[in-house]
């Protein structure tokens, strides 16, 4: 637990966000270590300079940290530091992902399928229709759902998931100890029973309008799939719609008449290729390769049964991570460099693997 006291102060440092924290810890070798580090050691630190290092000893860092360690403790809530093994994949490929996050529930963060449903938090009745139709139709594929949890598309998302038996996941902009809005505590307890809640934000910290942005960056980071139901053409859901579009994830759209205030984001999003259009949960299963978990295991079982000694290495190292960049997939794998892109392509030929942008490679089944 002393290591753990450490990795929360290391988020209470006063303008030290998550790259230069994650800075601090690759130089010093470890959270503690960024404590005990001589204040003229972090000055020359890249990023750091005198003020910061001063902020990184203030007496009082250490102090809300054992506060909130106590906290955790008492109300059961799991920390999840970005270097430990059940913290999020997904986020962990992010240079911005944060440093730790703090867990309520009882469904892995790390499943093979995430799909992130959002919009508006005044839906039309056509919009929460789309909404449950939507996850009604995506159930067969079992993904985890993600929002976060507002009103209207976002707890209509959860309420819904949770109606079929899907887990899902509300991402909060505050702190565990209290729920906003407080008229979703109730949907709050039902998601910790299949699913969660997730923050990167302290314990009391309260839902400040700054902290929504960084709520949606991790919604975004969290999903395969991004849909968005219904919006504006400003608000949060556009705005997890291009972090999604920085994060390389798949954005999706319903599509709405013009003119109407309600589906102008959605438009704008499909029109500026931003999005993909959306009229059904085929359209999203098709473009992401999905497969119903029933033929999924029986096509998998038959194909894995002929992968070569190679091909079983490479996927092996996938089922492990799920996506991996190029050098370490031949790491993991133990295989030459110069082998591995015959391997890859035929596992892509057999639906297996996934190339995505930066020469990283996807497990998908």
């Amino acid at each position: 637990m002393e290591e753990l006291v450490y990795r929360i102060a290391l988020t209470r440092i006063e303008k030290v966000g998550p790259i230069l924290a994650k800075t601090l810890v690759a130089h010093c070798g470890s959270a503690e270590a960024v404590f005990r580090t001589k204040k003229s050691t972090l000055e020359t630190i890249d990023g750091v300079g005198g003020t910061l290092a001063g902020n990184i000893l203030a007496d009082d860092v250490m102090r809300r940290a054992t506060a909130e360690l106590e906290w955790i403790e008492k109300f059961e809530v799991r920390p999840l530091y970005y270097l430990d093994g059940d913290y999020p994949e997904r986020l962990r490929q992010l240079p911005n992902g944060p440093v730790l996050l703090y867990y309520r529930g009882n469904t892995p963060l790390n499943a093979r399928r995430t799909l992130a449903v959002i919009g508006t938090r005044r839906p039309s009745p056509e919009g929460l229709r789309q909404t449950e139709e939507l996850i009604e139709q995506i159930a067969p594929y079992g993904p985890l759902v993600i929002s976060g949890l507002a009103y209207g598309i976002d707890a209509a998302a959860h309420r819904s998931a949770l109606a079929v038996g899907l887990p899902t996941i509300g991402v909060l902009g505050h702190g565990l100890a209290s729920i906003y809005p407080a008229q979703h505590r109730k949907l709050a307890f039902e998601m910790c029973n299949n699913g969660g809640l997730l923050t990167e934000f302290t314990s009391y910290t309260r839902p400040d309008r700054e902290h929504f942005p960084m709520r949606n960056r991790i919604v975004a980071g969290l999903s395969d799939a991004i849909v968005v139901v219904e919006t504006a053409r400003r608000g949060g859901s556009i705005i997890t719609a291009q972090f999604g579009n920085d994060f390389n994830r798949d954005v999706f759209a319903f599509p709405g008449r013009r003119r109407d205030p309600l589906t102008e984001g959605c438009n704008w999003l499909i029109k500026s290729h931003r999005a993909a259009l959306l009229e059904s949960a085929a359209d999203l299963a098709y473009v992401m390769q999905w497969k119903h978990s029933g033929a999924e295991f029986a096509i998998q079982t038959s194909l894995f049964d002929t992968l070569n000694e190679r091909e079983t290495a490479v996927i092996e190292a996938l089922r492990q991570h799920r996506e991996l960049p190029v050098d370490e997939l031949a790491y993991r794998a133990e295989l030459p460099h110069h082998e591995l892109p015959a391997v890859l392509l035929e596992l892509e030929c057999k639906g297996l693997v996934r190339t995505l942008p930066g020469n990283r490679y996807l497990l998908m089944r």
